[in-house]
């Protein structure tokens, strides 16, 4: 895989989890406060970053004809559910993936709930802001391993990852409101299809070496 590709391909698939994770940050902020949102938001980046830094030197002592046949069985897996979710909803059969909607859900949700605060901090504004960033975050952290591991160039991966959450972050901060107008759906596809296709030259290469 050339190395503007893999970028690519690790923005677009960071991107619809920045998305996601920015929806719930945004209607927990708005609705609780934004102290114990943001709270919560630093302490599962401090996580994923310990996460990160686990995980990126343990790859290295895996033999990488293994690690591509693991990465690889991960990538098929992952990419059809995504393809498979993205078809039922381009064709009607599954609701398709609404920001909006989702907002207008969590920010409900989050009204409808009592305040709770412990150690000066309201804990559901915390606990959803910390659950949502760390999901989406390891969801890309996973993006980035398997996407890196298939060619070898995990910091290119990563690049491609922290573009698209940069990117995601300052367009949420700009316009305070969910990004709606993302084509989620067409990214998932797309992401899908890149996954499978990963999965499918990376698993019976490391299968053959092993």
């Amino acid at each position: 895989m050339s190395g503007p590709f893999l970028v690519l391909a690790s923005f677009l698939a960071s991107g619809v989890e920045g998305v996601e994770a920015l929806t719930i940050v945004l209607a927990c902020g708005v609705t609780r406060g934004w102290r114990s949102t943001l709270i919560g938001v630093g302490a599962a980046l401090v996580i994923l970053a310990a996460v990160s830094a686990i995980l990126g030197p343990a790859l290295t002592l895996i033999p990488i004809d293994n690690l591509r046949l693991v990465v690889g069985a991960l990538l098929l897996v992952f990419g059809l559910q995504w393809l498979r979710k993205a078809i039922l909803r381009a064709s009607g059969y599954k609701a398709l993936h609404d920001e909006a909607q989702i907002y207008e859900r969590e920010v409900s949700a989050a009204r409808g709930e009592d305040s709770v605060v412990r150690a000066g901090l309201d804990w559901y504004a915390f606990t959803l802001s910390f659950k949502g960033v760390l999901l989406e975050g390891l969801e890309v952290i996973f993006i980035v391993v398997t996407f890196g591991a298939t060619a070898n160039q995990v910091p290119l991966a990563a690049l491609g990852a922290g573009a698209a959450v940069v990117l995601v972050t300052v367009v949420g901060i700009a316009v305070h409101q969910p990004l709606t107008r993302v084509p989620e759906n067409v990214l998932k596809f797309a992401v899908g299809l890149l996954l499978t296709s990963f999965g499918a030259l990376c698993c019976p290469e490391g299968a053959e070496r092993c």
